[in-house]
């Protein structure tokens, strides 16, 4: 099996010592509900987590809940809601969708609110060691004093800076840091705002060491996959990467890096702040979830997505075209037929070639070509083999 790897920009064989995965994934910030940004990057995750396990893997999954941060915050205030019960609301109707599209449930699902402690002592060390210094605003983390910052995002210092500049929580202009690229620890909160008691003054976490925390207190210090939304690459993966290794001593953090490309509406990345969101919620209404799940997979993970129903539309036929070729798996088996062409291991090895669902999604029409055909033997195997990527496909009656 192999994976392509943010961190070296090459596809790499993936195997662990120990037979056990540990894999992050950063999860969502709960003020607005299901996006298909959302939904692409944990149907993914959800393929790889089923491909492992089919492949004899254990694997302990971990993904965060951003349950305090600007956004929330600010969409809180904007809502006159607690910022708490939005979020709650959010992640329930988060866990619907992902139930919908089948998308396995993780073994946790940490929040920074409920990690104080543990983000509080990766803080205290982070300054014995001189990586981190005192403001009136906060803690910050001294970017200097990891002289390769960057070498995950693989950016120079001006498209840091200007990326950076960008965040809901960007502070690039204050004096009072070292360097415009430091970024916060521990935040002192002001007026009004949620806060906990802390060595540095009553405040709250920074949004990377959220998951720095998080990630090595449920996995410890080394990971085998840290993924999410290619979004993240910079300023969060890179800065969450540089801190951890700070805290831990030990490199890589993560050994594999695996970002899902993002999601657009004609040609524009979605995003909260433009309004041209396309929700989960929405085309559950319209389309079975399996369509929607089929959909998210028909185009290379790695690869940018733009949405058009068009394209939803035709997962739809292809699902159809599935299961209308499921109605032959209760038909008696065909002696005269054999897997001469290798279904399986094509399907397997597409899979194993850094997540090429498209490829093997191509095995599934042949199966259901021959299915549709009246071919018993591989409408089973179309149904088995679409079961790994979690198209559970109904078998109809009625042959």
């Amino acid at each position: 099996m192999r994976l392509y790897n943010t961190l070296t920009r090459t596809k790499e064989d993936f195997s662990t010592p120990d037979g056990t995965v540990r894999l992050y994934v950063c999860g969502i910030t709960p003020y607005d509900t299901t996006h298909l940004g959302h939904a692409r990057t944990y149907v993914v995750f959800d393929v790889l987590n089923r491909l492992l396990r089919h492949h004899g893997y254990r694997v302990k999954y971990i993904q965060n809940i951003t349950d305090i941060d600007e956004s929330i915050l600010a969409r809180a205030r904007q809502v006159g809601r607690n910022y708490l019960e939005l979020g709650e609301e959010c992640c329930r109707v988060f866990f619907e969708d992902m139930a919908a599209l089948r998308v396995l449930p993780a073994d946790h699902y940490p929040r920074p609110t409920r990690e104080i402690p543990m983000i509080q002592e990766v803080t205290r060390v982070l300054l014995e060691r001189g990586y981190g210094y005192v403001i009136p605003r906060g803690v910050y983390f001294r970017v200097r004093a990891v002289p390769d910052y960057g070498r995950l995002s693989r950016l120079g210092r001006d498209e840091m800076l200007a990326i950076a500049a960008g965040q809901d929580d960007s502070d690039v202009d204050d004096p009072t840091k070292e360097d415009p690229l430091d970024f916060a620890l521990w935040r002192r909160s002001q007026s009004g705002e949620p806060a906990w008691e802390s060595p540095w003054g009553p405040g709250r976490p920074g949004w990377h060491i959220e998951c720095t925390a998080m990630a090595i207190r449920y996995l410890g210090p080394q990971l085998d996959i840290h993924g999410g939304g290619a979004d993240l690459i910079f300023p969060h993966h890179e800065s969450e990467m540089a801190q951890s290794e700070a805290y831990t001593g030990e490199r890589p953090f993560a050994r594999f890096w695996v970002h899902v490309g993002l999601v657009s509406l004609d040609g524009v990345k979605m995003s909260k702040s433009l309004g041209n969101m396309v929700f989960v919620r929405d085309l559950r209404r319209r389309f079975e979830p399996d369509a929607i799940r089929l959909y998210l997979l028909s185009t290379h993970y790695r690869e940018p997505l733009d949405y058009r129903e068009t394209d939803l539309e035709a997962a739809s036929r292809r699902l159809e075209r599935f299961l209308a070729a499921t109605r032959w798996a209760l038909a008696p088996a065909d002696p005269t037929w054999a897997e001469a062409p290798g279904f399986s291991q094509r399907f397997i090895d597409a899979l194993n070639d850094d997540l090429d669902t498209p490829a093997a999604l191509r095995v599934l029409d042949e199966l259901a070509d021959l299915g549709l055909a009246g071919n018993p033997e591989a409408a089973r195997l179309l149904v088995e083999l679409a079961g790994i990527i979690g198209l559970e496909l109904s078998v109809r009656a009625g042959v």
